[in-house]
């Protein structure tokens, strides 16, 4: 069973962030840290509940500046359930705290398969005895407005009792990230608390601006037996229960806290606070719910687990854990996009930016329904994102880097240096490469499922608005013979202007560029597939003139691509940036990864180096096959051949000081399809980023939803070589001896539970016999066909 549970052993108070990350449990719907239930918000603990596009806007002054941020928030605290014991004489002792000399035994139990998080502990109370608990937790998959803690509390060789606080508590904050903590963070509003019946106490609130109802009930109870005591404590912020319970030796007390949760975004309800008292009212108990629980999430590993033998598989099935815990189901009834940090914590605020394009590939082959969902929260911000293009003089679509409730640009205009203390600007609005990434998602969406439905309206919407975009943003430049696009930032975000500049933004950033004429390409591809009248519509609607279309394609075969020193530039002028001390600086250091704070709080800038961030030019390793890439280039006019990829590839390989969870992903991807023997190193750095809080504390404030997601990918299609193109799934696997064996099963189109497994260099290819038609599949060296009831083993070439 290790193989499907996380422990973690004694009270380390230094990272208990950490673990309060990685243990939380979620349902798509909303998401609870694992943290204690007896502690509020504190320098060590941070209970906190977040509900998937939950937001609230609110006013800072920053450096002098007004300031406006949108954040997710912070929900009232469910969790909230503390206890003491009694004195013989009638006395209370002081209330448990984890912190506490007496604690004997102390272990968290993270069960993935069942999708609960248990914490056992034995107390030492100077004058009782010593009292053992065991806590069970969950947020339940099969009805996305319930949670629950279980309790019991065993005696050994006393007699006494029990008192126990079981608290809604409506007096939090956003307060998970320290850097933001000179901004405003109090999101609730007309907090109210009160009883209904003799075990349910509720509280309702609203945020503050976007005025969005929430309301919470908790039926708190006894099993087995009546308690001694029993009180309902409603206050102004809190709503307190009460109880009292007598123990004994082979006579445990057990409370069962059950809570339900609704907003006033839920579909089908009167009011939030009247739908959470029914909702809790009706809900079985705590025995029943692990049942269906249990049940739900059965059903989830039988369509995503990715099976890989050894600590990889362990960490992997962790990182599909939360993947499934923030994006369920659940989610296609939501208005809600990829928040990078999960529902995790409140690092980047909880926004939207280009997360989903490590994640959807992975959803595509086995959610589709959930990648289609996360699509449209793209579309209905279409308009808003076309509003945005037109204010800043460009035709088409323009979406925002950081997107929240409405689809604006959330991108603060000021970030905080930690290390310097200084406010500094924050040009990265500037990477609008993010619209090349929706339409990426939505054309490999539309391959993957054959949704051809989508392609031809929603999607098609998306794909030619910002093609648009991308075609007034070029610049012809006559004496090259070539388009440019200007004042962008890539992927790479440590380089946001050249040395000395008064604006911000770069040249012909090789990977805006090329994904630019990418998206043109697929443009122009799609206008020729649809149905005139259906075209003539399109056109219609989104008042397109047929007479751009020659000017795409146009530009989608000559915007420029910068070089030098034969390799691809990262943008125009890379090449001629100075050369950094990197031998010095990481001698200096323990670590490097933020070489922008570094040289920043040293009165330098990273914009006078050839450093990067993460992989930038690489990243088209990550997005495009060797043959795809090689008819981008050859399309836009260049040679790109084998030997130019790999020099590519060694000159950021040694100027990327990894500064972001995705980079080692994407490197990691990049090398093994290129066979080299490196790529197990960023492998294995891409599965350690969260387990073992690589970047020094980020993991606290909220996982990394794509880093996670894309090692699932890096197995599913980064090693396989899949891809879903022409009616067949095309596969090229590369070996990486460290992961040499895997499998998983996939939908496939209309085909559900396609396995795919590798093993000793045979691949094995299973297609279900309830399905009605055959797979074709195809290798670099030969296609088969695999018939329904059938699986088909390959002995690979070995090169």
């Amino acid at each position: 069973m290790k193989e499907w549970t996380w422990e973690y052993e004694g009270y380390d108070p230094a990272a208990e962030r950490l673990r309060e990350s990685l243990c939380t449990l979620g349902n798509g719907y909303f998401a609870t840290r694992g943290a204690v239930p007896e502690c509020r918000a504190g320098l060590v603990h941070y209970p906190a509940t977040y509900a998937a596009g939950i937001y609230n806007r609110l006013e800072s002054i920053v450096a002098g500046r007004r300031v406006v941020n949108e954040d997710l928030v912070n929900l009232p605290n469910w969790l909230l359930l503390r206890f003491r014991l009694r004195r013989a004489d009638g006395s209370a002792g002081p209330w448990f705290s984890p912190g506490a000399r007496q604690l004997l035994d102390y272990r968290h139990t993270l069960d993935l398969r069942r999708a609960t998080l248990t914490r056992t502990f034995r107390f030492l109370d100077e004058e009782a005895g010593a009292l053992g608990v065991e806590q069970t937790r969950l947020v339940h998959m099969a009805d996305p407005h319930l949670a629950a803690l279980r309790t019991v509390f065993s005696a050994e060789e006393w007699s006494g009792e029990v008192e126990v606080e079981s608290v809604l508590d409506g007096d939090v904050t956003n307060g998970n990230v320290h850097r933001y903590r000179s901004l405003n963070h109090s999101h609730l509003a007309q907090v109210r608390t009160g009883t209904a019946g003799a075990d349910t106490t509720w509280l309702r609130c609203r945020t503050s601006t976007s005025d969005i109802g929430i309301g919470m009930a908790a039926r708190t109870v006894v099993t087995g037996r009546s308690p001694t005591g029993s009180e309902l404590r409603p206050s102004r912020r809190r709503a307190v229960h009460r109880l009292v319970m007598s123990i004994a030796p082979g006579r445990p007390a057990v409370v069962e806290k059950t809570v339900a949760l609704h907003t006033s975004h839920d579909l089908a309800i009167s009011d939030p606070y009247g739908a959470a008292i029914d909702r809790v009212t009706a809900a079985p108990g705590f025995s029943a719910l692990v049942d269906s629980h249990v049940a739900a999430w059965a059903r989830l590993w039988g369509r995503a687990d990715v099976r890989v033998p050894g600590e990889a598989g362990r960490v992997l099935r962790l990182h599909l854990f939360h993947v499934l815990q923030t994006l369920s189901p659940h989610t296609t009834e939501l208005d809600v996009g990829v928040p990078a940090r999960g529902l995790h914590g409140e690092a980047y605020r909880g926004h939207v930016f280009w997360d989903e394009l490590f994640v959807l590939p992975y959803l595509n082959l086995h959610f589709p329904e959930v990648s289609r969902a996360l699509l449209n929260y793209r579309h209905r911000r279409l308009p808003q994102a076309c509003r945005a293009a037109d204010e800043a003089g460009r035709a088409g679509a323009m979406y925002p880097w950081q997107s929240g409730s409405d689809g604006r640009e959330e991108t603060q205009q000021l970030h905080l240096n930690p290390r310097s203390g200084r406010w500094l600007p924050d040009n990265s609005r500037l990477q609008h490469h993010v619209g090349s990434a929706i339409a990426y998602n939505v054309w490999r969406y539309c391959e993957a499922t054959g949704d051809t439905e989508y392609l031809h309206t929603k999607g098609a919407e998306m794909l030619l608005q910002i093609a648009r975009f991308w075609a007034d943003s070029a610049e012809s430049t006559p004496g090259l013979g070539r388009y440019r696009i200007r004042g962008v930032v890539g992927p790479d975000e440590y380089h946001d202007s050249y040395p000395g500049a008064v604006r911000p933004g770069l040249d012909d950033n090789a990977y805006t560029n090329v994904t630019a004429a990418w998206v043109l390409s697929r443009a122009l591809d799609l206008t020729r597939r649809l149905p005139a009248w259906r075209r003539e519509e399109l056109f219609e609607r989104l008042q397109l003139d047929g007479g751009e279309l020659p000017k795409w394609e146009e530009i989608s075969r000559r915007l420029r691509v910068p070089f030098h020193r034969g390799v691809i530039s990262q943008f125009d002028g890379y090449g001629e940036l100075a050369e950094l001390d990197w031998d010095g600086y990481r001698a200096r250091y323990d670590s490097i990864r933020r070489l922008d704070r570094i040289l920043e709080s040293e009165g330098d800038t990273v914009n006078r180096y050839q450093a990067s961030k993460q992989a930038d030019v690489l990243m088209l390793g990550h997005l495009f096959s060797p043959a795809e890439l090689r008819d981008l280039f050859r399309r836009l006019g260049y040679d790109m051949d084998d030997e130019l990829w790999r020099r590519t590839v060694d000159y950021y390989l040694r100027r990327t000081s990894h500064g972001s969870t995705l980079s080692g992903l994407v490197h990691a991807w990049v090398l093994a399809r290129a066979g080299r023997a490196e790529a197990w190193t960023y492998c294995r750095e891409a599965l350690e980023q969260d387990v073992a809080d690589l970047q020094g504390g980020t993991t606290g404030e909220g996982i990394h939803l794509g880093a996670m997601a894309g090692t699932l990918d890096l197995v599913q299609r980064g090693l396989t070589g899949l891809e879903t193109r022409e009616d067949a799934l095309q596969l090229d696997p590369v070996p990486l001896p460290a992961v040499s064996e895997y499998g998983f099963s996939l939908r496939y189109r209309g085909h559900w539970g396609v396995s795919v497994r590798l093993r000793r260099g045979r691949l094995r290819i299973g297609v279900p016999d309830s399905e009605e038609a055959p797979i074709r599949v195809v290798l670099p060296d030969r296609a088969v066909t695999v018939a329904p009831g059938e699986t088909c083993t390959l002995l690979l070439r070995e090169d």
